[in-house]
């Protein structure tokens, strides 16, 4: 699928593209059961960078998901791997064995023996940076290429909105290719953040909703039904009892973790619950959540991960057209 870019917009995404071996800088966020081999092919067929997301999938699982997406499409795409899995080395194994081109690590920083392992079989390595000084040590450890993840993002989010990050971290980052995500729903932004020296984007709300993503209608009515104001961070009631920040639209399970909360915090101010067994009831919470909302269709008490550019989601369309939308956008902008 060629695009017929302007000779600004081809100029601007060059390096990302050169990057990663597509027609336009676009790279499909990673999102736990959403993103498989139907709409990983999907993205880089239609000329962007599709990312598995390997989540907490075994290795034989991603080994077989590899596997469908390269039956699917010939073009490159890239595994998402996080970091804390407990069979890591395992999954990097199976990501040589099967030639996969790109790796992202996200969730932490990669250590240097896994970077060291992947480099000797040629594959680029792609990380998470929620500030400067972490993009920096990305680049100085030997990642090839960042990306910044803004507050506005789904799922998992730092406190920094994107376009403050952007500011923080282009000026500095020269050398190595940085793609900028969260809260990215149309082209015009995506030109923005080229301007300001970006080799590309990442996005994923956008396409949970393509034809060719396979998650449960229920969940992609959701996506098209919310507002931008409805994808809120999960609530923190006492400091005592943390809760990782993550972004997903409000429903029922969001108030009942809210009552959850109010519970644990009582039964433990009057000395019915430990601390520990407190906390572990408030992590075990939303376990398999996501699973239930975007494979059953259960959008009550699942979890709706998703960020705040869901307001810009409209229809389901074809990944193709979502990707056109964007160049086209893009390209009008730049002839501004």
């Amino acid at each position: 699928m060629s695009h017929h870019l302007s000779e600004t917009l081809h100029r601007l995404m060059k390096r990302g593209c050169d990057f990663l071996g597509c027609n336009v800088a676009i790279m499909g966020g990673a999102m736990t059961w959403v993103s498989n081999a139907s709409l990983v092919s999907a993205i880089s067929n239609s000329g962007g960078f599709g990312v598995i997301a390997c989540g907490s999938m075994p290795p034989h699982l991603l080994n077989e998901e590899i596997s469908k997406t390269r039956t699917l499409t010939q073009k490159p795409f890239g595994v998402n791997l996080i970091i804390m899995h407990p069979q890591l080395q395992e999954l990097l194994d199976v990501c040589i064995s099967q030639k996969v081109t790109h790796v992202v690590f996200a969730g932490g920083i990669p250590v240097a023996t896994d970077i060291q392992k992947l480099k000797e079989h040629k594959i680029k390595i792609i990380g998470f940076a929620p500030s400067l000084i972490i993009a920096q040590k990305l680049e100085r450890i030997g990642v090839d290429a960042i990306i910044i993840e803004g507050h506005e993002a789904g799922g998992h989010i730092g406190p920094v909105s994107t376009s403050v990050l952007a500011q923080e971290i282009l000026p500095h980052i020269q050398n190595t290719p940085v793609f900028i995500a969260g809260g990215i729903g149309r082209g015009e932004t995506m030109a923005m953040y080229l301007k300001l020296g970006a080799s590309g984007v990442q996005l994923g709300s956008l396409f949970v909703c393509a034809t060719e993503s396979t998650a449960h209608p229920h969940f992609k009515k959701a996506f098209i039904r919310a507002n931008s104001r409805d994808a809120i961070v999960s609530a923190q009631l006492d400091p005592r009892f943390p809760v990782i920040p993550v972004r997903a639209i409000n429903n029922k399970g969001c108030q009942h973790f809210v009552e959850k909360q109010m519970e644990i915090i009582q039964k433990f101010n009057n000395g019915e619950l430990s601390l520990k067994d407190g906390q572990m009831e408030i992590e075990h919470f939303w376990a398999g959540a996501l699973r239930r909302a975007v494979i059953d269709g259960d959008v009550e008490t699942g979890s709706l991960m998703a960020g705040q550019s869901v307001g810009l989601v409209k229809k389901e369309q074809p990944t193709q057209e979502i990707i056109n939308t964007l160049i086209q956008e893009c390209d009008e902008f730049l002839k501004k």
